[in-house]
């Protein structure tokens, strides 16, 4: 089922994943020096292989801007996607609190055995924030 299809052959995620993963918003495309951030996280999931680097702007102690890429599924892909419009606006610590079942919740749902795909993404905010903030001191 990595491809996103059951055994029958039947597409599993939600038409919001779908989207996520065909259109995936704030995806950061070529050159990262192409954009002006301030910090950037980086991780990895040993359970399926999946590498994430979040690159966030932070204006007034919100999110202000962000783009992520990512060596992903395309459960990954989605969860990012959708975890980058749910953060932009945000406080750090507002952020931070972003949960990976609200991610799961906003794209109606990732097959059970993909929900760890949700988790990716926060942790790669996480760790930018952190990188953030301890270049802030």
């Amino acid at each position: 089922m990595s491809d996103g299809k059951s055994d029958t052959g039947d597409w599993v995620y939600s038409d919001t994943v779908k989207d996520h993963f065909l259109n995936p918003r704030n995806f950061l495309m070529g050159d990262e020096s192409k954009f002006d951030y301030d910090a950037v996280g980086l991780v990895g999931n040993p359970i399926c292989g999946d590498q994430m680097k979040m690159y966030i702007k932070v204006k007034d102690g919100k999110i202000f801007d962000l783009r992520w890429k990512t060596y992903g599924c395309a459960s990954a892909i989605a969860s990012t996607s959708a975890l980058s419009e749910l953060a932009k606006g945000k406080t750090l610590d507002e952020a931070l609190q972003i949960s990976a079942k609200d991610i799961d919740n906003y794209l109606g749902n990732l097959p059970k055995h993909k929900f760890h795909c949700s988790i990716l993404g926060h942790d790669a905010l996480r760790d930018a924030i952190n990188n953030y903030r301890s270049n802030k001191k």
